[in-house]
């Protein structure tokens, strides 16, 4: 939600942005009305928490897509759950200018910025 408040600022505004229009969808949000949307973008955040949710008929090329959520789904194959993301990767990759991976994405910076808010907390004194 940061991000999402952050990008249509312009110059202008005491926090620069990049003067960009942003969409944002709930998870349940028609597959068909997402795609519409999608198509357009040139940056995509996705966390709906729903496996491959977004395909690469979902996505422009040259897009960037950070994938945030992470889901367990079970793999028939090794008969175990497998980690995937939000965006079907092995699709996408092949159309997007930069994609993040699931797992080793965006969660070890999520860990970091945990264990900073922590560590500022502790330093607190009331």
């Amino acid at each position: 939600m940061p991000i999402a408040m952050l990008l249509p600022t312009d110059r202008e505004h005491e926090r620069q942005g990049g003067a960009a229009t942003v969409t944002i969808a709930h998870r349940y949000t028609l597959k068909e009305q997402l795609k519409i949307h999608t198509q357009l973008a040139d940056i995509i955040i996705a966390d709906p928490s729903i496996p491959k949710l977004i395909t690469s008929d979902m996505v422009k090329e040259g897009a960037v897509i950070i994938g945030v959520g992470i889901n367990y789904i079970h793999d028939p194959v090794r008969g175990k759950t497998k980690l995937v993301g939000d965006v079907d990767f092995e699709t996408v990759k092949k159309k997007a200018s930069f994609i993040t991976p699931v797992p080793g994405g965006v969660g070890p910076m999520t860990v970091v910025m945990l264990l900073n808010t922590l560590l500022a907390a502790k330093k607190i004194t009331y």
